[in-house]
């Protein structure tokens, strides 16, 4: 999960040029919605599974999490660590998959790209440190935990694919899966309560120098 400038946000620039995620408002990055609503239709379709949602950056990317808890899962987990200030894509691609390897998985979802960089390449990074196969901009997907497989259809120019992958993996899911849902005020408080463990980089094993502005 990411948490991105509001569109009507005013950016604000660090004295290296590199944007000021601390000043500047931010939010939940909508394509990321779409993931978090693909992983709470699994478990309400009956897999018996665990959501944790993952991000990285400043304090206030917690916000971005406790949205996602309040569309639905368990828990979440937050990287920061200011040495992080300005990484770019590669970087940030090292941090979560060391927190993934932290954390354990089975799966991971992603939304096909974040609205403020729209770059799509975090997914693929990912599933390459992590050594898993890898689907892309990826639609509705199902879950056989007794074949330890991920099924995944996705939209082409002509027709539509049915991907089968091998668990763990990663997927990273498009705006033309099912709509996001809208948290009422009680799963709104009810998010606010859910566990979400802090993580920095030395917990990971990640070296200051790894990451951050070039």
């Amino acid at each position: 999960m990411k948490h991105v400038p509001e569109p009507t946000a005013t950016w604000s620039f660090a004295d290296d040029l590199t944007l000021d995620r601390t000043a500047v408002e931010g939010r939940l990055s909508e394509l990321d919605e779409y993931a978090v609503e693909q992983a709470v239709r699994l478990v309400e379709s009956g897999l018996d599974a665990r959501v944790t949602y993952l991000t990285l950056g400043p304090a206030k990317a917690v916000e971005g999490l406790r949205k996602a808890l309040s569309m639905g899962g368990d828990d979440g987990v937050h990287v920061v660590d200011p040495a992080v200030h300005g990484s770019d894509a590669l970087a940030t691609s090292l941090v979560l998959a060391k927190a993934l390897q932290h954390i354990g998985f089975d799966l991971v979802l992603a939304g096909m790209a974040s609205t403020d960089a729209e770059m799509s390449v975090l997914p693929a990074m990912l599933a390459e440190r992590l050594g898993v196969p890898q689907v892309t901009f990826g639609g509705d997907l199902a879950v056989d935990a007794a074949a330890g497989t991920v099924t995944v259809h996705r939209d082409g120019d002509d027709a539509t694919e049915e991907v089968v992958a091998a668990l763990p993996a990663v997927v990273s899911v498009t705006d033309r899966t099912g709509q996001p849902r809208y948290p009422s005020f009680k799963a709104i408080m009810a998010g606010k309560k859910k566990p979400v463990q802090t993580l920095t980089l030395a917990d990971l094993g990640v070296a200051p120098e790894q990451v951050g502005a070039a």
